[in-house]
């Protein structure tokens, strides 16, 4: 089973049951429910495919991390404490609407990606294989799996301030 796995129920747990207006509130100017999905969807999605494209790449080695890279890593890799106030990275950004049906099915989809690339991929490649993240550098599976655990329990407090629960 993958780790992330335990991400339907963190994200989606506080949706369940929900009537789709919910999925839609949202202070003005913050990303509704559904974008959120949307958002953290993007991200495992994207992740997956790119590790997917590089499955029979030669053994990589880890570009130098900055220094900012590299305390960022320790917050949120290490301690899991996703700092507040970070704009999203411009590809991440979900679409003004997204609907409840279409938000589920791509965040389900991208965990069903991660599910099969840690089956089939992490345990030939688990530390020769990089993906750069924009704020934390070349980062490995396993740390692309942590980075995603963090993220979407600090936007899973969004969503539950946003339906009160």
């Amino acid at each position: 089973m993958s780790q992330l796995a335990e991400l339907a129920a963190i994200v989606l747990g506080p949706l369940e049951r929900r009537p789709d207006d919910d999925w839609q509130r949202a202070p003005t100017g913050k990303w509704t429910p559904a974008q959120i999905v949307e958002h953290l969807a993007i991200g495992i999605d994207g992740s997956a495919q790119k590790f997917e494209e590089r499955r029979d790449r030669p053994p990589m080695t880890r570009r130098p991390r900055r220094l900012i890279e590299r305390i960022a890593g320790v917050s949120i890799l290490g301690l899991g404490w996703y700092p507040q106030g970070f704009k999203a990275p411009e590809g991440t950004v979900p679409a003004a609407v997204v609907t409840r049906a279409a938000a589920e099915s791509h965040f389900r989809r991208g965990i069903a990606k991660w599910e099969a690339l840690e089956r089939d991929l992490l345990p030939r490649r688990p530390r020769d294989l990089f993906l750069r993240h924009p704020r934390l550098g070349d980062l490995t599976m396993p740390e692309w799996v942590r980075f995603h655990l963090v993220h979407a329990r600090h936007h899973a407090r969004q969503i539950r301030e946003r339906v009160g629960t």
